[in-house]
């Protein structure tokens, strides 16, 4: 498989904001990406996710992926798995809060105890799948009862996690590929050279694991890649 940026873990919130819980997804969201995890976790922008972003949505193929939902619509991991994958997780506030007998909080902005003790307990639990995806054994730190809710702007965006994406012109549409790049890169390492045969077979095998391809495009994409892979050895790219 090509050659992909340091392994994440990216973390979906739920954006309700008419049920306390759904406001409490992305505060827990926002401690473990500030506070609890921030080197192994990027955030997920569901608006855009839903929107067809193709760097939110590409991360979601490439790494694990977190959905942290407030209610049993699970919007959050239904959008993941329909446009990228299943997540690799899925916590529901709602169920969480019934589980460890907490407090239902009243309030969707503002101080209120309640919130704050479902909040800590969702980062706590986000932190901890995080460790258990990437095989880590660290525990969650313990958040003080009573601390400010993470700051939003701090939290760090999918769109910095480096996800290779390649626009090109395929019968007079442009077309975004993710992992293009390292694709070419993997192929060249390997020693496939421009052949219009089994490279350019390859080149789509690949490509495909990563994007979605209908079956009308297949050929007309074989194209434009055995092309676009050429131009990328002629020019020495990889090495």
């Amino acid at each position: 498989m090509p050659d992909l940026p340091q392994k994440k873990v990216g973390i979906i919130a739920c954006s309700g904001e008419e049920l306390p819980s759904g406001t409490a997804t992305r505060e827990a969201a926002l401690l473990v990406l500030e506070r609890l995890r921030p080197q192994q976790t990027v955030t997920l922008c569901l608006p855009l996710f839903l929107a067809g972003e193709e760097r939110e949505r590409a991360f979601a193929r490439f790494f694990p992926t977190i959905a942290v939902d407030g209610c049993d619509k699970r919007c959050a991991a239904r959008a993941t798995e329909k446009y990228s994958a299943r997540p690799a997780a899925s916590i529901v506030v709602d169920e969480l809060r019934a589980q460890l007998g907490l407090e239902a909080p009243q309030r969707v902005r503002g101080a209120e105890e309640a919130r704050r003790t479902l909040v800590a307990a969702t980062a706590d639990a986000i932190a901890r799948e995080v460790d258990r995806l990437l095989g880590q054994d660290a525990a969650a730190e313990q958040i003080p009862q009573g601390s400010e809710t993470a700051n939003e702007d701090a939290a760090v965006c999918s769109c910095t996690s480096g996800i290779p994406v390649e626009r090109l012109q395929v019968d007079g549409k442009t077309v975004e590929l993710v992992a293009l790049p390292a694709i070419f890169e993997l192929l060249l390492k390997q020693g496939h050279r421009p052949d219009g045969g089994a490279t350019s077979d390859a080149i789509l095998e690949l490509v495909r694991v990563y994007n979605a391809v209908a079956p009308e495009d297949e050929e007309p994409l074989r194209t434009v890649l055995a092309t676009a892979y050429e131009e990328y050895c002629s020019k020495g790219d990889g090495k």
